[in-house]
């Protein structure tokens, strides 16, 4: 049965310098990996019908190993719609040879504007199984985290 997952953030930034991180190759570095992991992108097209290929890594894989390697998450995003200043969607398929992980995920990023900045909610469909869903909401709340502090510091 297909899973969705979600958490949303209100980040105080407005909704265009939200919309950038989200398309900026080396600001998706920095902010994206969850806490205890780092990130490289080794591909970036963004556009629609482009995307980019990353690679997480654990910093410690003792208690979280990876589903490309021992100590690696590696995720081909492809952009399927690309809404300026509102929304982001992309569909994120695993690199991994166990098939709990296998299948394309849609990730949903809507940035709506409030009072005090935006509010970004993102929504993952089609989950695959593998995934534990306290950890991958948990991983989705930390990168939103990161976003924050990300815009809010300003360039």
């Amino acid at each position: 049965m297909a899973r969705t997952d979600r958490a949303s953030r209100i980040i105080a930034a407005p909704q265009a310098a939200v919309y950038d991180a989200l398309l900026h190759r080396e600001a998706l570095e920095t902010w994206l990996p969850p806490d205890g992991m780092r990130g490289r992108v080794e591909r970036w097209d963004p556009r629609p019908g482009g995307g980019f290929r990353m690679v997480l890594t654990y910093l410690d894989p003792t208690d979280s190993p990876g589903k490309s390697s021992a100590a690696e998450d590696v995720v081909d995003v492809g952009f399927s719609e690309l809404v300026r200043p509102r929304r982001v969607t992309q569909q994120a398929v695993f690199e991994a040879d166990d098939p709990a992980y296998a299948g394309t995920m849609t990730m949903t990023w809507d940035l709506v504007p409030v009072r005090t900045g935006t509010e970004v909610t993102v929504t993952a469909t089609d989950v695959p199984a593998g995934i534990d869903q306290a950890v991958h909401e948990a991983g989705i709340a930390s990168s939103l985290a990161h976003l924050a502090s990300y815009v809010e510091a300003g360039p």
